[in-house]
């Protein structure tokens, strides 16, 4: 019995995950925001029909399954798409994360909230969620411009927005040595590039040997489950190192045809759980723990990510098709904030119980909400450069 109950809850998630998917075809709602909802049903804030031992598995999935997409992510940076769109990929990336900061916490503090607590919030606020971005760029089927650039623009952000929750935690955290975030950051960061490194360097020569041109499923799974058990036995980020791994394959594996194919077909399982456990583990009751300061984070995250998106865009010199969508596109949050939010709940326990509850009712928020306006945001675009150029947009199988 006790080793039946996991094969079980795996097997009805599966099948639910199927029923959402198929949903979100009919209904055009991203299967990431049907599979967070069904997962709100069975979880804890919904019938919690789930066992205990679930929280158990969505660590070790939730790092399988991010470290898949940041190996997808990263094949996005390759000399060619940098080339095209490494301009807009970096100013838009530092003005999303920078901007989001500054707006967020320079609006918190004017509400009157304590400038410390409003700097760490707004670090945290400047986190994406590339899971749910990545997800939805694949679901919707168009390969563009847009698409290229904010599937670059996730790849990265989250290494400024790492970089500056740091800084900014030293500067709040005057408990301590104020350079201990910022190594910690830097070990954590420079750690994962290195990693990231000795993985993606010698994986770019060897695989794809025994079947000319494509890895087999075998070298997916030995490479994806590498590098995340490294990363988390090295105290490094899981997300940077498959990133680093990911785009050293995609720019030095000359004789791949399809480099990530394979990993693109096994991690749809891995992604289905992800999503459905990670609705489970949302609480709806953190939406209303802290009255107006939740409704001013989100408001405020809103409008910074519009503001500074549409900057970031503008010095990036992105087509006037695509200039208003970035912000939009990039509204998804979850599990990089929530992280950021245990680090600084544990540095400051004083603040620990309004941060941890702020991090959950954005993430129950924006991972609802921000994958249809992403959605929305690249099938506007395509729309636009259709009528512009006359032609369809290109589109890729889901």
């Amino acid at each position: 019995m006790e080793h039946a109950l996991p094969l079980v809850t795996f097997g009805a998630l599966f099948l639910v995950g199927l029923c959402a998917d198929h949903l979100g075809r009919m209904t055009r709602l991203p299967r990431v925001t049907m599979l967070l909802l069904l997962g709100l049903v069975v979880g804890r804030s919904g019938l919690d029909l789930l066992p205990p031992q679930a929280g158990d598995w969505f660590e070790v999935i939730s790092v399988l399954a991010l470290t898949m997409v940041a190996f997808l992510l990263g094949a996005d940076l390759t000399r060619r798409n940098l080339a095209r769109h490494g301009r807009a990929i970096l100013s838009i990336s530092l003005l999303v994360v920078l901007g989001t900061t500054a707006i967020v916490a320079g609006g918190l503090a004017a509400l009157g909230l304590d400038p410390g607590l409003a700097l760490l919030l707004g670090a945290i606020a400047s986190a994406t969620a590339p899971a749910a971005i990545a997800d939805v760029i694949r679901q919707s089927g168009v390969h563009n411009g847009f698409t290229e650039t904010l599937a670059g623009v996730v790849a990265i952000d989250d290494v400024w927005g790492l970089l500056i929750f740091s800084l900014c935690l030293a500067l709040v955290d005057q408990s301590a040595v104020w350079t201990g975030p910022l190594v910690s950051a830097g070990r954590e960061i420079g750690g994962a590039v290195l990693l990231g490194g000795a993985i993606g360097a010698p994986a770019a020569y060897l695989t794809g040997r025994l079947k000319p041109g494509e890895p087999l499923q075998t070298e997916a799974f030995g490479i994806v489950f590498l590098t995340a058990g490294l990363a988390l036995w090295l105290e490094v980020s899981f997300l940077i190192a498959g990133m680093t791994a990911g785009a050293l394959i995609a720019n030095l594996a000359r004789h791949h045809d399809h480099a990530f194919n394979e990993i693109e077909r096994i991690e749809l399982p891995f992604m289905i759980l992800f999503f459905l456990l990670a609705g489970a583990s949302l609480e709806i009751a953190a939406l209303w723990s802290l009255g107006w300061i939740t409704a001013a984070y989100v408001g405020l995250r809103i409008a910074a990510r519009l503001i500074s998106g549409e900057i970031g865009a503008r010095l990036g010199r992105v087509p006037d098709a695509e200039r208003h969508f970035y912000g939009p596109a990039l509204l998804p949050q979850a599990g990089v904030a929530v992280g950021m939010a245990l680090v600084a709940a544990e540095s400051l326990p004083d603040w620990g119980t309004t941060i941890m509850a702020l991090a959950i009712a954005a993430a129950v928020v924006f991972e609802i909400l921000g994958p249809p306006v992403t959605m929305a945001a690249i099938h506007r675009v395509a729309r636009r450069t259709d009528r512009g150029a006359g032609t369809g947009p290109r589109r890729r199988a889901s």
